[in-house]
């Protein structure tokens, strides 16, 4: 029988409201801007490696990816691009940090049915101050016991996090649209890991699902959590 179920920890973006989708249409606003200078397929791949690149240095979130649409400027201008070009970048960069958050399907009544049985705890990474934002303007902060805004999510860090919140990993649940970030790392640390999988997906965060790990679970969207909590609590 498995140890009972205490704790159970959600990603944020793109698990309980969108987010991938405005870095898409910002990546499409940069083509643009820089169409004179290089094609789309070279400036995304130029974009792509300036991403890889600048994560060891400014972590995730959207200042990292404005710093790094200027790196990608630079690279395909070949170090020209000029101030109404760098300007024009930095606009769209601020523009993402304004966009309204709005809750995916499902997520309100998930959170009301499981807030009244379990602990639940909100753990996502990137820019401390727009994560913030988020929380706030989403109007979900209430049902979470605590918020945890991490640089990076690991096997340690779902320890901790768990271990302060509960009981531990082994008491606890994972519940993400991120294989690499919120699955696999939450099932080496002892969790349950729960993916929910977003239409749209970030190439440098991807990961092969543990299939055959036990506390591995995969459902369709957060509707089906409550009824696979009812499950695993037997």
């Amino acid at each position: 029988m498995s140890p009972a179920l205490v704790t159970i920890g959600f990603d944020a973006d793109d698990t309980l409201w969108e987010n991938l989708r405005f870095y898409d249409e910002t990546e499409a606003r940069l083509l643009d801007i820089l169409s004179p200078y290089a094609d789309g397929r070279d400036i995304s791949t130029e974009l792509l490696e300036a991403e890889r690149k600048n994560l060891n240095f400014y972590g995730y979130g959207i200042k990292g990816f404005t710093l790094s649409m200027i790196d990608t400027a630079l690279s395909v201008t070949g170090g020209r691009a000029s101030g109404e070009v760098i300007a024009a970048i930095l606009a769209a960069g601020r523009e993402m940090l304004t966009h309204p958050i709005e809750a995916l399907p499902h997520v309100r009544e998930t959170l009301d049915a499981l807030s009244g049985t379990h602990r639940l705890v909100l753990i996502t990474k990137g820019d401390l101050f727009d994560q913030e934002r988020k929380v706030a303007q989403s109007g979900l902060g209430d049902y979470f016991a605590a918020v945890e805004i991490v640089s990076e999510k690991s096997a340690k860090t779902y320890e901790r996090v768990f271990a302060m919140h509960g009981p531990g990993p082994q008491h606890a649940m994972m519940v993400g649209n991120s294989l690499k970030s919120d699955i696999v790392p939450a099932i080496a640390a002892g969790s349950w890991g729960v993916h929910v999988p977003h239409e749209l997906s970030w190439e440098l965060d991807h990961a092969e699902a543990p299939a055959s790990t036990p506390r591995f679970r995969q459902i369709a969207h957060l509707g089906e959590l409550k009824g696979l909590i009812a499950e695993i609590d037997e």
